[in-house]
C-alpha cells in the first residue's frame, strides 16, 4: 500500500510540472469522472486484497487437511475380552496383534481375561469391553434374559463347537453308545454338558444310565488319567491334548466329538457391544478383517503361531500348543462349510436347528431366531473370507 501511494505521489508531481495551471480546470471538468491514476490505484489494491484472500484461504485449507490427517492417524482404542486364559485357540487374535494387523486397521487393541463366557458377555453388556470371544450357545441363553441388551455375534471362529466326551478305551468306551452305565466327570461351569441331553436323546442313550460326577475343572484330566472316572465332558482340544501330555497313550483315548454325533452347534464367536457397533461400524469391520487375516496366518504358519501363543502363557509349551492349534484348525475352524462358504458366517437353517437342540435343556421365554443372535453386516464379502 505504501509503495502504491508513493508512486501515485510521484506521478501527481510530474503532472503539475507538465500541465501547470490547467490542473484545476481538469479537476473541475472531471466531476462524475474517475481519474486514471485513481483507477490504477484501485485495481492494484483489489488485486492485492484478492491475492491475500486466496493465500489465507489456502492456508486455512492446508491447516484443515493437516487436522483431518491427524484425526485419521489417531488409532481407535478397543478393549477385547477372552473368556478364558490364552491358549492356541486364541492364535488368530494373538497374530493379529503381534503382526500389526489391528494397527493397520487403525485400531489399538488391549485385552483382558474373563472368568468364562457368561462373565465375558456381561463385560460387553456393561460396555467395559467392546468385543469378546465367547461360546455362542451361551450368548443364545443370555439373550433370553429379561431386558438383556441386544448383543449379537458378528464373527464365528469355531464353525463346529469343541464339545466332546473324552474317554479311556481301556475303560470300555470306544463309541458314544458305550457311555451307558459309566461314570462321566463334569466340571463346574462346563458348557458342553448343557447340550448333553439333546445329544443323548438323538443317539438313543438313556440319560439316567450315565452317572455324572461333579468335579473341579482343575482335576478333570487327572481323575480320568488315574481311572477315577470313565470319561469327562469338556472341549476336545483341551482335555484330549492335556491327557496326552499327562502320558495317557493316544491310542487309549476315545475323543467323542458332539459334532460327529449330530450336534449342530457352532462354537466360539466374536460379540460386540451394540452401542459401539452403531457408533463405529468401520472399526468393527476393520477388527474382523484383522482377525480373518490372523486366522489365515495361524493356518499357514502354525509353528510360528504356536511360538507366539506359548510366549504369552505362563509356562506355555510350544509343542503342546502346536498340537492344540492343529486340532482346533482341523476339527473346529477349517470345516467343509468354511471351505465352501468362507469363514465367519453361519448357515441360518443349521443355526435354527442348533437352537432347537439347546431348547431340549433350556426353557426359552421366547425362542430366538438366527437374526436375533448373529449379524453378518460387518463381515467382508465371501470372497474376502475364503480360506484354503
Amino acid at each position: 500500500m505504501l509503495l502504491i501511494g508513493r508512486s501515485d505521489f510521484i506521478r501527481q508531481n510530474a503532472c503539475r510540472r507538465r500541465f501547470g495551471r490547467h490542473e484545476s480546470d481538469i479537476a473541475g471538468a472531471a466531476t462524475g469522472f474517475r481519474s486514471p491514476m485513481r483507477v490504477i490505484q484501485t485495481i492494484a489494491v483489489r488485486c492485492f486484497l484478492a491475492s491475500l484472500t486466496g493465500l489465507l484461504a489456502f492456508a486455512c485449507f492446508g491447516a484443515a487437511q493437516s487436522r483431518a490427517a491427524g484425526e485419521v492417524r489417531q488409532p481407535i482404542a478397543i478393549q477385547f475380552s477372552f473368556d478364558r486364559p490364552i491358549d492356541a485357540s486364541a492364535a488368530p487374535f494373538v497374530l493379529a496383534a503381534s503382526r500389526g494387523l489391528f494397527g493397520a486397521e487403525g485400531l489399538a487393541v488391549t485385552t483382558d481375561i474373563a472368568s468364562g463366557s457368561p462373565d465375558a458377555i456381561a463385560r460387553v453388556a456393561a460396555h467395559t469391553s467392546d468385543f469378546a470371544l465367547v461360546d455362542i450357545n451361551e450368548l443364545i441363553r443370555f439373550r433370553d434374559r429379561p431386558n438383556a441388551p441386544p448383543i449379537k455375534a458378528v464373527f464365528v471362529l469355531f464353525n463346529k463347537s469343541p464339545y466332546a466326551i473324552v474317554a479311556r478305551k481301556s475303560r470300555g468306551i470306544r463309541a458314544l453308545s458305550d457311555i451307558e452305565g459309566k461314570t462321566l466327570g463334569v466340571a463346574d461351569g462346563d458348557l458342553s454338558i448343557r447340550l448333553w441331553p439333546a445329544l443323548a436323546r438323538q443317539n438313543g442313550i438313556k440319560i439316567a444310565s450315565v452317572k455324572q460326577n461333579k468335579i473341579s475343572a482343575a482335576v478333570r484330566e487327572p481323575m480320568l488319567s488315574a481311572g477315577q472316572v470313565d470319561a469327562v465332558a469338556g472341549f476336545s482340544y483341551l482335555s484330549a491334548v492335556n491327557l496326552r501330555d499327562r502320558g495317557v497313550p493316544a491310542d487309549d483315548l476315545a475323543v467323542l466329538r458332539y459334532a460327529d454325533y449330530g450336534c449342530e452347534a457352532y462354537g466360539f464367536a466374536v460379540i460386540v457391544n451394540p452401542a459401539f457397533a452403531a457408533a463405529r461400524p468401520e472399526a468393527v469391520k476393520g477388527f474382523l478383517r484383522a482377525v480373518i487375516a490372523g486366522t489365515h496366518l495361524a493356518i499357514t504358519e502354525p509353528g510360528r503361531a504356536a511360538d507366539e501363543v506359548a510366549s504369552r502363557m505362563d509356562g506355555g509349551s510350544r509343542d503342546l500348543e502346536l498340537e492344540r492349534l492343529r486340532t482346533v484348525i482341523h476339527d473346529n475352524i477349517l470345516t467343509g462349510e468354511v471351505i465352501r462358504n468362507g469363514i465367519g458366517s453361519i448357515d441360518p437353517a443349521r443355526f435354527d436347528r442348533s437352537i432347537d437342540q439347546i431348547a431340549e435343556d433350556f426353557n426359552f421365554r421366547k425362542r430366538p431366531s438366527a437374526v436375533d443372535i448373529f449379524d453378518d453386516a460387518f463381515l467382508p464379502p465371501p470372497g474376502g473370507r475364503l480360506i484354503n
